[in-house]
């Protein structure tokens, strides 16, 4: 049985860090989030008044954040995992964030003499729950495999992915992918409602066809369709559309960077944007078919009484 500090126990971390514990693991958990707190709390995760208390003397250390920069807060603020963990402990970063702030963490905690990894993840919250996330995993290769042996109950498939920062680059280029086949997805769903074909019918086609994605076996814009699907819950998120813009902003930025054109990436996260600016930014991402269907209205647009 391994000591665990998890820090970030929202919709993602909150899951995982209790599949850490039904594998015997002590785990000590922080967040900002007092109701995060309590979930985690419920299923088994030790709570911790602050990074510190949940840092001290682990073995290893997880990160689920937002954004980059809360993830260099909580590694490099004075109050942070750099300041109070021991250096014998590994840190596992699972946060997607973009490449230099996590090139600036690997580099700090190299500087400070500990081993980090980037371990980004895929599957979103369901797998989360079951306990099957892909884990892309980027470091020295000691700690990557030594990362592994802690990943396992969380994960189906755990991909060394090279270098530093390299798990974090898998992971902008899956999403990037994951989104725009979630646009292609809605668009073909309402086009084949519109001419005529029975909802089921056309999925059961597409799902054993060329229009086959993830983003149609599980988010499935439809309601009656998948059950896995936010559609069928008033799109109550199981990926929010402000993550889904956050990560797919990712990619952009990352392409402007390296001189690659994202000519259908950029047009996508031009539809999130709509889906924010018409107050639905805590929705889950598969609401963009209402942009499809013209069923949304944006909020500047909404009638008078």
């Amino acid at each position: 049985m391994a000591v665990i500090g998890w820090i970030g126990l929202g919709n993602m971390g909150g899951h995982m860090s209790v599949n850490l514990v039904k594998a015997g693991h002590d785990v000590r958990g922080f967040d900002l989030n007092p109701a995060a707190l309590a979930a985690a709390e419920a299923g088994g995760v030790k709570r911790a008044a602050s990074i510190a208390e949940a840092v001290r003397g682990a073995d290893a250390v997880f990160t689920m954040l937002p954004k980059g920069e809360h993830a260099r807060a909580v590694y490099l603020g004075e109050d942070g995992v750099l300041k109070h963990a021991d250096t014998r402990t590994l840190l596992i970063d699972s946060s997607t964030i973009d490449i230099a702030s996590a090139q600036e963490l690997h580099d700090a905690a190299a500087a400070a003499g500990f081993r980090f990894v980037d371990a980004p993840v895929s599957g979103g919250m369901s797998g989360a729950e079951a306990g099957t996330l892909t884990f892309m995993v980027g470091g020295e290769e000691g700690a990557v495999k030594d990362a592994s042996d802690y990943i396992g109950p969380m994960s189906g498939n755990i991909i060394p992915t090279g270098g530093p920062t390299t798990g974090q680059a898998a992971k902008i280029c899956n999403n990037l992918m994951l989104f725009i086949n979630l646009a292609s997805t809605a668009e073909g769903a309402v086009l084949a409602d519109r001419l005529g074909l029975d909802k089921q019918v056309f999925w059961n086609i597409a799902s054993v066809s060329s229009g086959d994605s993830w983003a149609l076996r599980t988010w499935y814009p439809v309601p009656g369709v998948v059950p896995t699907a936010a559609s069928n819950n008033d799109f109550a998120p199981t990926f929010t559309t402000e993550l889904a813009n956050k990560d797919i902003g990712l990619a952009i930025s990352a392409a402007e960077d390296t001189g690659t054109p994202l000519e259908i990436g950029k047009h996508v996260q031009q539809l999130f944007q709509r889906l924010i600016d018409a107050g639905d930014a805590g929705k889950d991402c598969s609401m963009i078919i209402k942009l499809v269907d013209g069923s949304l209205q944006p909020a500047d647009q909404a009638p008078s009484n």
